[in-house]
């Protein structure tokens, strides 16, 4: 929040070099949130945020995940919350998004304090759909994150204009008497930056003069937007082949690379069934043939532990939940046989399309 509030008061001047400096060390102070009334057994969360700094929060002992994650909404004043959710890491480095219907100390087994991750968990196909300033700037700070660390890679012209985007949005008009090429070196955009790049961006930040910060955050989605990878959960697994295939959760439904490519995609609304079975997970397709006729295609992947097979079949399920369902789903509707596993996970959310209805996967 200190950062989105810095960055609004800068558009009414562009701030000096020396003070951004300052601001940015900033950032680092860790913001402590206190346990409500007299709690006298609580526990410790420590949450990282998209924009770097760190919050503290205390918690009742048996305290839900729902808890910590509405704190964290309104502490960042955060309204379209369901793009979002706080993610950690078990022993087995494998990552879980928290369920908020469960205990925190169930699920987080290293701490105290526990760690997690602020995250984009749904990658808006169409950016101009968020209705929220704050929502938009978060996008661009995930965005930022997912491209410096080569999860999503993109062209050096593409990375070129991003990094213009960002630049505008961030610093304001570029000012060639007070914003020199070295400012541009402090910044990282790209894991492969060289000087040629920077030097592309200085000009290309300076193309962007009049563009409000606003419109410049607009104009980043709308660029990244078209980005192969963009919004793009990836989850290694092995066919009944042997081979290694990736499986890559997307609002459409889910795609299957075999390397670095795209072999195949199945749309959510022709995917019937998803199970998994300890390592094991089965997908049924239904697909027309060339009569027309509908037919039925299993697929079944494996992962190398149970618990990664459990959080791709979680991701897939939140997945669908989020982009594909409209209102709220009968329990004899055809949906209902979507899940097939005796968990007792269930997915709440508001979908965009539909802001008002609450809507679960059953």
């Amino acid at each position: 929040m200190l950062s989105f509030l810095r960055r609004t008061l800068g558009r009414r001047s562009i701030r000096k070099h020396a003070e951004k400096t300052r601001l940015r060390e900033a950032q680092h102070a860790i913001t402590h949130i206190p346990a409500a009334g007299d709690a006298k057994s609580i526990i410790t969360c420590r949450v990282s945020l998209l924009d770097g700094t760190d919050v503290s929060v205390d918690l009742p002992k048996k305290a839900k995940g729902e808890e910590l994650f509405e704190q964290i909404m309104y502490h960042l004043d955060i309204v379209e919350k369901d793009y979002f959710g706080l993610r950690f890491m078990d022993s087995a480095q494998v990552p879980h998004w928290l369920d908020v219907t469960k205990s925190i100390k169930k699920q987080v087994k290293i701490g105290p304090p526990y760690c997690l991750h602020l995250r984009v968990k749904f990658y808006s196909s169409e950016p101009n759909n968020l209705h929220e300033e704050l929502t938009r700037y978060l996008f661009v700070l995930q965005l930022k994150q997912d491209i410096l660390s080569g999860k999503l890679e993109c062209e050096f012209s593409t990375a070129v204009e991003l990094a213009a985007f960002s630049l505008q949005a961030e610093m304001g008009d570029c000012d060639p008497a007070e914003h020199g090429l070295d400012l541009v070196s402090e910044f990282r955009f790209s894991p492969e930056q060289t000087e040629d790049m920077e030097l592309a961006i200085y000009n290309t930040w300076k193309d962007c003069r009049g563009q409000m910060p606003a419109q410049a955050e607009i104009n980043y989605l709308n660029k990244a937007k078209w980005l192969e990878m963009y919004g793009v959960d990836m989850h290694m697994v092995k066919a009944r082949d042997g081979n290694e295939y990736s499986l890559g959760l997307t609002p459409t439904g889910v795609l299957v690379f075999e390397g670095e490519t795209k072999i195949g995609l199945f749309f959510w609304p022709k995917i019937t069934r998803l199970d998994f079975k300890k390592s094991k997970l089965t997908l049924v397709v239904v697909e027309d043939d060339e009569q027309g006729k509908e037919q039925e295609h299993t697929f079944v992947f494996r992962m190398d532990h149970p618990k990664a097979c459990k959080h791709l079949w979680k991701c897939a399920v939140e997945h669908h939940a989020f982009f594909r369902l409209r209102g709220p789903v009968q329990k004899n509707s055809a949906q209902s046989g979507f899940i097939r596993m005796g968990s007792r996970f269930r997915y709440r959310l508001q979908s965009p399309l539909s802001p008002f209805n609450k809507t679960r996967a059953e």
